[in-house]
């Protein structure tokens, strides 16, 4: 079982890629602890500003230094960089394309029993709604490496999810290549296609081995890039497969189901199931525990995509 969170993944890379280019800057509000940033403080701590608990302000700043010539990431909790700060992201970063990249740490239900006010679970919808603004979740450490790699190099402002706790890995290596906006397709299948991101590939993928086992061939891709959504992905699977379903930490509105929906109502009239937080405030527990309560868990999603196959017969 995998140990190493992705947040830690992030700060090696920011560590290795900020060495090698000072024009790399990290900021965070009251959150390097949380971040796992000890490395890139010890190994550079002039690259590196504390803000303290101002997301409106870190953000602004951001897009100052970016204007400057200067490379940043913002680091700072998800609920709070994607609403208390979702102004100055529209305006400071976004309306200029100002290269600024604002990672949300602990992202979803990861605060587990802090309850709402700590889970992020419209961030998505958010985000891919504003402008030149690019919106991404890794489904693991390997492709948490191959992400911030890449955005080490790009100049497009982006809003990057990661959670909080270790998780399963996806990959299993990082030799595998890694495109922003290019979904990768994890398993072959063409019954049904299952569309996730971020911590929701592996249960996808688990939900898909169970059911081969039964003789029901469930494709899985992995939208790691919510925006620019892979159209070409979402095409072929509802040209290739019976019925789609996403499956999401996350609101199912507005998010990657929202996503994947409007592109099928324009193309397609294949069927296509949401899975997501409903729409209430969602129960406190572990992720582990929210996740079974609203089926991101392969015992809701073997029922649910065995439902959808009979559906087309």
């Amino acid at each position: 079982m995998n140990s190493i969170p992705n947040r830690l993944v992030m700060s090696q890379v920011l560590t290795k890629e900020g060495q090698e280019n000072k024009d790399i800057i990290v900021l965070t509000s009251d959150s390097r602890g949380s971040a796992k940033l000890d490395e890139f403080v010890d190994a550079l701590p002039e690259q590196i500003v504390e803000v303290g608990i101002a997301e409106q302000n870190i953000v602004g700043i951001a897009s100052g230094l970016a204007h400057s010539g200067k490379r940043p990431f913002v680091v700072s909790p998800a609920a709070f960089l994607s609403m208390r700060s979702i102004e100055q992201v529209k305006v400071d970063v976004a309306y200029s394309n100002t290269n600024v990249k604002l990672v949300g740490i602990s992202g979803g239900v990861a605060y587990g029993q802090l309850g709402m006010s700590h889970h992020s679970l419209q961030d998505l919808a958010v985000t891919r709604a504003i402008p030149n603004l690019q919106v991404m979740m890794p489904a693991d450490r390997f492709e948490t490496q191959k992400m911030f790699e890449a955005l080490a190099h790009t100049d497009q402002p982006a809003y990057i999810r990661l959670g909080r706790n270790p998780v399963q890995d996806s990959y299993g290596h990082i030799d595998y290549e890694f495109q922003i906006g290019k979904a990768v397709t994890m398993r072959e299948g063409n019954d049904i296609t299952i569309i996730a991101t971020g911590e929701t590939v592996r249960p996808s993928l688990d939900t898909a081995e169970k059911l081969g086992e039964e003789g029901i061939s469930v494709r899985v891709i992995n939208m790691h890039t919510i925006k620019p959504l892979d159209e070409e992905a979402v095409l072929k699977a509802a040209k290739e497969t019976k019925g789609i379903i996403t499956v999401e930490e996350h609101s199912i509105y507005g998010g990657l189901g929202g996503a994947v929906a409007e592109v099928i109502s324009r193309n397609s009239t294949v069927l296509h199931r949401i899975v997501g937080i409903t729409d209430e405030p969602p129960i406190t527990g572990n992720s582990e525990q929210v996740f079974e309560h609203y089926g991101l868990h392969p015992n809701y999603l073997v029922k649910l995509t065995r439902d959808l196959v009979m559906e087309n017969e």
